[in-house]
């Protein structure tokens, strides 16, 4: 996991995002323009919370979240996601 100097506020969460699959279950090579964004990402940060609703997921979980979700940033050359908590569907 990786230890990124960036403290999300409220309920802000600051995702890793997984890599994107390389091959199909039957093995079938993606190519690159093919490829979907992932799905899936781990928890690296988490803020305080709301006043009056504390934040369920903390860092080290896998989260679901929406395909469209969150801003990307970059940070020494890592791709991060942050999202509300409220972006998140699971975690697994």
């Amino acid at each position: 996991m990786s230890n990124v100097n960036i403290k999300p506020l409220a309920d802000r969460v600051l995702v890793q995002p997984a890599a994107a699959e390389e091959k199909t279950a039957s093995g079938l090579y993606i190519p690159d323009t093919a490829k979907e964004k992932p799905q899936r990402g781990t928890v690296v940060a988490v803020g305080n919370g709301k006043k009056d609703e504390p934040l369920t997921v903390k860092v080290g979980d896998t989260v679901l979240y929406g395909k469209y979700s969150g801003t990307e940033l970059s940070v020494d050359g890592s791709d991060y996601l942050i999202m509300r908590e409220s972006d998140i569907f699971a975690i697994l």
